[in-house]
């Protein structure tokens, strides 16, 4: 009773109070201090959600109560009033979570960009694939070829972005060009710019210009016997 009728200060460490302010999961001090309704103890907001979304018991991690059957969140309360005791209590707490709270919602911002425009790369080459497809596989109107085009393997180091089509027999237009072939190879093996391919017939090269009702004319040897086969290669094969 007489210290409490006297004006003395009693300083008191704030290590001394650790065990009242920190969080049993976590073990830093409370942000966002959460109780559970049925045993009153307290975590921090995002540790405690965490732990009972890894958690099948939907017990208290302190005293092993159950907070509830189905749905453990319905008796969480959040505690205002401690997080301010805390924050007057812990020096620059507030503003250092602050700026966490800053940094992780600036790099989910950066995170949300980027995704959005890989998302947008994703639809232009998908509307891509679909115009080329449409263009060179749906001429309705035109005389209809089939044909295989067939990856050549080599141990260039330079063809190794030239993989097999998933799909390697077409049917397409008998107006369609080499060129055509080329723009549609470049887009299906997802091929970098300067990548150059040589489409081949019987191991001759064929000219961009040079169109399928020509090659199969005029070059394919095996017209009664076997579909119209096409190769491709990179080009740098030549040199070598």
């Amino acid at each position: 009773m007489d210290l409490l009728q006297s004006n003395k200060t009693i300083t008191v460490k704030l290590c001394e109070f650790n065990d009242l302010l920190t969080c049993y999961l976590c073990k830093g001090y409370w942000i966002r201090p959460t109780t559970i309704a049925e045993c009153l103890h307290t975590f921090c907001r995002s540790c405690i959600v965490q732990y009972l979304d890894d958690s099948d018991e939907n017990e208290c991690p302190k005293c092993c109560t159950v907070i509830h059957e189905t749905n453990p969140l319905e008796l969480l309360r959040a505690d205002q009033t401690l997080e301010d005791i805390i924050f007057k209590l812990v020096p620059h707490l507030q503003e250092s979570e602050q700026q966490r709270e800053n940094s992780f919602n600036h790099a989910q911002k950066r995170k949300k960009i980027k995704e959005d425009e890989e998302d947008k790369q994703s639809a232009y080459k998908r509307q891509r694939g679909s115009q080329i497809t449409d263009q060179y596989n749906d001429h309705r109107d035109d005389p209809q070829i089939a044909f295989c085009l067939d990856c050549i393997n080599n141990d260039d180091v330079s063809s190794k972005f030239i993989q097999p089509l998933a799909k390697k027999f077409i049917k397409t237009s008998i107006r369609l060009t080499i060129g055509h072939l080329k723009k549609y190879l470049r887009l299906k093996l997802n091929l970098p710019n300067k990548k150059e391919v040589d489409i081949l017939c019987n191991g001759e090269i064929m000219g961009k210009d040079h169109t399928l009702e020509f090659i199969y004319m005029t070059r394919w040897r095996l017209k009664s016997e076997h579909l119209l086969t096409l190769q491709y290669r990179s080009q740098e094969v030549l040199l070598t």
